[in-house]
């Protein structure tokens, strides 16, 4: 192995530390503080995990963990965009790979490739792995909204039907989930958790 090799990677690896300063709109379960990235990350690999059953297609599990822990790299640079932020999204795509090409581009280029062919999969969402992916990373904070009394839904004035087109790829991936989603949001309706 050559020392220029093992410098790139700890250098990649020194900078996605960066990644627990990120702090995203949804709060931690019972709402004592907002969670970073790398928390977000960490979460949903533990929840494709042990929810990989639920998956309408059989799935790779290492492959779906390793998109889920990669997928939100590229917020060092691009920031956490509020997925209702309409303005915010418009411009995200750009920013995103402007970021992917600096902090991918760290690794040396076999990893460099790997990686970002990884990044680019989980938001084409064209592979069972990449469906059931992303179905993890809009139901996690769904499921944070939820126990959190409507938490950014709520705080920002989101609407059922907003809530309803974002989470409603989640059936791409599971539909048992969805289903489960669905009934919560339902329920969230109800009791005044999400704007009507």
């Amino acid at each position: 192995m050559s020392a220029d090799r093992l410098q790139a990677q700890l250098a990649f690896l020194l900078e996605i530390d960066r990644l627990k300063r990120i702090l995203r709109r949804t709060s931690l379960v019972g709402g004592d503080r907002r969670e970073n990235s790398a928390e977000h990350s960490w979460h949903l690999a533990v929840m494709a995990m042990i929810l990989a059953e639920h998956a309408n297609e059989p799935v790779d599990a290492l492959h779906v963990l390793k998109m889920l822990l990669v997928h939100d790299i590229v917020e060092i640079d691009a920031g956490d965009t509020f997925a209702y932020d309409v303005q915010a999204n418009q411009d995200k795509e750009a920013r995103e790979q402007a970021a992917a090409e600096r902090i991918f581009g760290l690794l040396p280029a076999d990893q460099r490739d790997e990686i970002r062919a990884l990044w680019e999969e989980f938001d084409a969402r064209m592979t069972p792995e990449a469906r059931f992916a992303n179905a993890m990373d809009r139901l996690m904070p769904a499921l944070q909204n939820y126990a959190n009394g409507g938490g950014t839904w709520r705080a920002n004035g989101v609407d059922y039907a907003a809530v309803t087109r974002r989470l409603q790829p989640i059936g791409d991936g599971s539909d048992t989930l969805w289903q489960y989603v669905a009934a919560m949001l339902e329920d969230a309706a109800e009791r005044g958790l999400i704007a009507s």
